[in-house]
C-alpha cells in the first residue's frame, strides 16, 4: 500500500506578534530568504509575514512563518537566524514534517499523487508539480498563454 516515500523533513514555526518585524519599514507583508551559503547551509531559510490587513488575523497582529528543509538532529536551532530576526513572539507553534513524494505507477494506477508541500514560501515547487501531474494525466503540457475567445472578451 505505500505510494509514497519519505525524502527529508521539514520545520515550520508559526508565530504570532504584536508587531511588524523589525527593519521592515512596518511592513504589512513581507517575504524573506536568508541564502544558504550565508548560513553556512544546504538550504535556505523562508520567513513570510502577513497581517490584519489580509484579514488572517486580529488588528493589531502579525502572523509569521519560518520554514526550511532539516539539515541537522537539531532543527530548532536550524531556524535560530529567522527566529532572531523576528524579535518577541506572543506564540509560537513548531512542527517537523515528513516530506513525501510518490512512487507508484500513476499511469497504471491511475492515481496521481502530489509531491508534500516543501519549504519554499513562494509555492514554486508545488504549481511545478501540478503542471507534472497536468501533463501526466492529459498527455500535453498545460498552456497558459492561451490568447482569449472573442466570445471570452465580453
Amino acid at each position: 500500500m505505500n505510494k509514497t516515500k519519505v525524502i527529508g523533513k521539514v520545520i515550520r514555526a508559526i508565530c504570532i506578534m504584536d508587531h511588524p518585524i523589525p527593519n521592515t519599514n512596518n511592513a504589512s507583508s513581507i517575504q524573506i530568504i536568508l541564502p544558504q551559503k550565508q548560513l553556512n547551509r544546504i538550504n535556505d531559510i523562508y520567513v513570510t509575514m502577513v497581517s490584519s490587513d489580509h484579514a488572517v488575523c486580529a488588528k493589531g497582529l502579525y502572523i509569521a512563518i519560518i520554514s526550511t528543509t532539516v539539515e541537522t538532529a537539531n532543527p530548532e536551532a536550524e531556524i535560530e537566524p529567522a527566529l532572531k530576526l523576528l524579535g518577541n513572539s506572543l506564540e509560537m507553534f513548531i512542527s517537523i514534517n515528513d516530506l513525501h513524494e510518490p512512487t507508484n505507477d500513476c499511469k497504471a494506477e491511475n492515481l496521481f499523487i502530489t509531491k508534500s508541500y516543501d519549504a519554499t514560501s513562494h509555492f514554486e515547487s508545488a504549481s511545478l508539480d501540478v503542471l507534472d501531474i497536468y501533463e501526466k494525466i492529459t498527455g500535453e503540457k498545460l498552456d497558459l498563454n492561451i490568447e482569449p475567445s472573442e466570445e471570452d472578451e465580453y
